[in-house]
């Protein structure tokens, strides 16, 4: 957080002439240009004396002054504050009587840090004593904690180990999941968690306090598994070693917060985005696992092939105009994005980014993080963008009217656009686009191709089941079948459909679950004169899908058909992501 200068000494230095203004200003802005304490900034350049600057700080915030030099810190102590805690917002616990913790502070302005020893004071039933120490024994004695705190054995101690270079330690000899005990140091916990999770190819790690126990779960494949109980106990020291990776507020537990940090699993970093949530038990935390070992695949990786394949290479190599990528939160489009992004990118193009956040880094490509707070938006950021020289520009969602109007204004100057939308289908992006105030005769010579797309569990390739289609499955997939261009149907069967079905027990390769890893079903409307007359005239849905049809498009649940046959997913799992409908 920007350091804030404390206004009360600034004004009582003026105001008393101890200072020319001339050299409190310029004090003023090496503390803000260097994030430092402008009274130790005053102290070390000679312009006032420690023990005049603490008289002075006395009299204006009404606390007593101590003098720590020569004192030995109990151990006991700093159980109540790690030392990455006393480093950060510069407060020194000194003493602890059976109902008062006793600290030292530098700066009484520093709200934050004033939360910070209220919070852990309250949190273990102690009032709170605040002394105002000089910089000399803070500085001297802050060094002596240090050496204690790597001594100390407990867990919530080890939290603080490491945590100024904010480092998550992760070893081939870590262990398994079943060695935490309410004993290990919470540092290990969080480290084997993480390797676990990594290993296991889980997309997020859930963390969720309840009553009786903490509970872990990973999303795998898509879905929610419970992986572990501990105590709740261990929330604090968990949620806290957390917040120091992610350089979140380990003292503000009534506001969610997101984060980010990253760490070395084998022979690759992984980064996490952290998102801590208030319940009625405690912070409940979730993180994000973004692999790049995940993230560099292939379009055909995705499970994109055929006429859609041959879609999105051919129009993302066009000189200019727009790609949109269709489908829910979860559906795998920001992955989409990035391996189309690694296909097509040159030395010889300028990409540029806008992102939120960015989930995938990419060698050579220049990605930009969107901050609304501050009001750098998906929006601002474009019109930032276009004046980058910019050959290809991706936007990573179109959330508004201005965001869209701009997107199209780019494409229609010479730039290709990739971007993502949230529709059902590849029908629903046109009207969408049209309701979010894109002008039809902009829209027709822009829009190049939209992509739609769900995600289902692959099925594990080493215990698949193969199965013949009952009278019902049978009845399906023929009018399944019936229904797709003709070109789609080659190599198809016409009857007698073998399909392919989970394990009832699952394999060692899939860890019982009968699926591993999930592929994509996806559908693929192009711009053609025929489509172009459609838009800039009354734009109907009927229409459109004469149109698609037309090109020879087929649905989702269509691609999702071949895949049940060719056995890469299930019929059931197919079913729970893409509706019969679709197909009519």
């Amino acid at each position: 957080m920007p350091y804030q200068l404390p206004q009360l000494l600034i004004e009582e230095l003026e105001g008393q002439g101890l200072l020319s203004p001339d050299v409190l200003s310029d004090a003023e802005k090496e503390a803000i240009a260097g994030q430092k304490d402008l009274g130790d900034i005053l102290v070390r350049r000679g312009l006032i004396g420690d023990a005049d600057l603490l008289k002075i700080k006395s009299r204006i915030y009404q606390l007593p002054v101590i003098d720590l030099s020569g004192i030995e810190i109990d151990r006991e102590v700093i159980k109540d504050i790690p030392e990455n805690i006393i480093s950060y917002y510069k407060i020194l616990p000194f003493a602890r009587d059976n109902s008062a913790l006793k600290v030292g502070i530098i700066d009484p302005e520093n709200i934050d840090a004033l939360e910070a020893v209220k919070f852990i004071a309250s949190d273990r039933d102690l009032s709170l004593e605040k002394y105002l120490i000089s910089y000399k024994d803070f500085n001297n004695l802050s060094k002596s904690v240090r050496t204690l705190t790597v001594e100390v054995g407990r867990a919530l101690e080890q939290l603080s180990e490491g945590a100024s270079q904010k480092e998550l330690k992760i070893t081939e000899k870590i262990g398994g999941l079943e060695e935490i005990t309410a004993e290990a140091p919470v540092t290990r916990i969080v480290a084997i968690v993480v390797k676990h999770a990594v290993e296991t190819r889980a997309s997020d790690i859930h963390i969720e306090p309840f009553e009786d126990k903490l509970r872990l779960r990973f999303r795998i494949d898509g879905v929610l598994r419970a992986v572990l109980s501990l105590p709740t106990n261990l929330l604090s020291a968990l949620v806290t070693r957390i917040k120091i990776l992610s350089d979140l507020k380990i003292d503000e537990t009534r506001l969610a917060q997101d984060g980010r940090f990253s760490t070395k699993v084998g022979d690759r970093r992984v980064d996490f985005r952290v998102s801590t949530f208030p319940t009625r038990n405690g912070e409940k935390v979730v993180l994000r696992i973004l692999d790049p070992q995940v993230g560099d695949i292939k379009l055909t990786d995705l499970g994109l092939e055929g006429r859609s394949l041959d879609l999105v290479r051919e129009n993302m190599v066009k000189p200019f105009g727009e790609i949109l990528i269709t489908g829910p939160t979860g559906s795998g489009k920001s992955t989409t994005l990035a391996a189309v992004l690694r296909e097509i990118n040159d030395e010889e193009v300028n990409i540029v980014t806008l992102e939120d956040p960015i989930e995938y880094y990419i060698e050579g490509v220049n990605q930009s993080q969107t901050h609304e707070e501050i009001g750098y938006t998906f929006a601002s950021g474009l019109r930032h963008i276009l004046r980058q020289d910019p050959d290809i520009i991706m936007v990573g969602e179109i959330r508004d009217s201005e965001t869209a109007s701009l997107a199209t204004q780019a494409a229609l100057t010479g730039h290709v656009v990739l971007s993502t939308l949230h529709t059902n289908d590849t029908i629903g992006a046109i009207p969408r686009l049209v309701d979010m105030g894109v002008e039809k005769y902009l829209l027709a010579p822009t829009l190049n191709l939209v992509l739609a797309q769900r995600l289902t569990r692959r099925l594990c390739q080493t215990c698949k089941v193969s199965n013949k289609a009952n009278q019902g499955e049978e009845s399906m997939i023929r009018q399944t079948i019936e229904k797709m261009p003709p070109a789609a149907k080659k190599g198809l069967p016409s009857g007698n459909f073998e399909i392919y079905k989970p394990s009832p027990e699952g394999c060692k390769e899939c860890n019982g679950r009968s699926y591993k890893g999930r592929v994509g079903i996806f559908e693929t409307l192009a711009m053609t004169d025929e489509l172009e007359k459609i838009i800039l005239t009354n734009i109907s849905e009927e229409e459109l899908r004469v149109e698609a049809k037309r090109q020879g498009m087929i649905t989702m649940f269509q691609d999702g058909i071949i895949k049940v046959l060719n056995g890469a997913t299930s019929l059931e799992e197919l079913l729970t992501v893409a509706q019969e409908t679709e197909q009519e």
